[in-house]
């Protein structure tokens, strides 16, 4: 049986990670990040790549972030020695002969959709085709907003929370949820890389932060479509749409409203996450009024997510260690805590061998 950790031991390595917001390294500014428990400098070369690179000099582990940026260069703080955009040494003050050692690890680094994407697993296993999209941020039909959480818990229970919409009758009754989410069951199935789950609701109400913006009036039926991609992505497609004219068959009315949705946890340490989200509606596009209001009730609804998380982390701390008993709304989630355990169970074996299959069979 899956037990709740408190702490996250290992990390899936390779896979692209969020690093932050791609407009959060200029020309000239440095930003440090601690990423699945390493700290990595970060900064633009005249070029405009992004440049990775381990945030430790490898002669007495000085930051370097804390030093200053000579053209596509970083000079440490400390010692003053030089290190390029690859990560080798190019200067030691008062030394000629620069061992081939004198490095630190650079990362493999891409922007895309707005977001910065590192890859900290094994550099020759790197494919951005791997990268999940989130096509909708630069697509002018769709108004976007977007916001940061730092979380004290392990990115785990956040991946649970997520792929657990029963909770929004409860942790979010006066923002996104509804009393019919926590009687509604989820349609879970397997995709590459991940899972899909669909929640349909019918002749149901507009959550509480919509309707005032809301393009009909009356009972709506609603839709909570979203796939997970191991270890802690989400693209979420949700909606609704006046009841009775069709939109679970897939046909939409005008006075339908669509929302996508990015969600994306890093692990920072194994007992910290960094959260990136954005949300974005295709109606009302002309101004940015509908995407306001929702976007409000989505930040005060992941707050409230945080809040209800971090004290459960608090709680687990606590006491003897704990075995959940799970219920019917956990298929997703555990399906999901089993295909991390697999990723981790790969990149621990020996090249060219794979452990053997895990059970992914959908519960009842």
């Amino acid at each position: 049986m899956m037990q709740i950790e408190t702490h996250v031991d290992r990390f899936v390595r390779n896979c692209w990670y969020v690093a932050g917001w791609a407009d959060e390294i200029s020309a000239d500014n440095v930003l440090e990040r601690t990423l699945l428990g390493e700290s990595i400098v970060f900064y633009r070369a005249a070029d405009g790549r992004i440049v990775a690179l381990e945030n430790r000099c490898c002669h007495r582990g000085a930051p370097l972030h804390a030093g200053r940026r000579e053209g596509d260069s970083l000079r440490c703080p400390y010692h003053g020695m030089l290190f390029n955009a690859e990560g080798q040494c190019t200067e030691i003050p008062g030394q000629e002969m620069i061992p081939q050692r004198a490095c630190v690890r650079s990362y493999q680094v891409t922007e895309r959709d707005e977001l910065i994407w590192i890859w900290m697993g094994e550099p020759a296993k790197a494919d951005p085709g791997r990268i999940i999209r989130f096509e909708w941020h630069t697509d002018p039909a769709w108004r976007k907003k977007r916001s940061y959480l730092h979380y004290h818990a392990p990115y785990t229970l956040i991946v649970d929370n997520l792929l657990d919409f029963s909770h929004l009758t409860y942790v979010h009754s006066t923002t996104i949820g509804t009393p019919s989410t926590a009687s509604t069951r989820a349609q879970v199935e397997p995709i590459e890389g991940g899972l899909k789950i669909t929640r349909r609701y019918y002749n149901d109400r507009i959550q509480a932060n919509r309707s005032s913006i809301a393009t009909f009036q009356g009972p709506a039926d609603r839709w909570q479509i979203y796939e997970w991609f191991a270890p802690s992505f989400v693209r979420l497609y949700t909606g609704s749409a006046p009841a009775g004219t069709g939109a679970h068959e897939g046909r939409l009315v005008p006075e339908a409203m669509q929302y996508r949705h990015c969600s994306v946890q890093t692990p920072e340490t194994s007992t910290s996450t960094h959260y990136w989200f954005t949300h974005a509606a295709n109606f009302k596009t002309e101004t940015s009024e509908a995407i306001d209001v929702v976007f409000d009730g989505v930040s005060r609804a992941f707050k409230e997510d945080k809040d209800i998380i971090e004290v459960q982390q608090k709680a687990l701390q606590s006491g003897r260690p704990f075995q959940p008993m799970n219920i019917a709304h956990d298929q997703a989630l555990v399906l999901a805590r089993r295909l991390i355990q697999r990723l981790l169970d790969e990149e621990a074996q020996p090249d060219g061998q794979k452990p053997a299959p895990a059970a992914f069979e959908l519960a009842q």
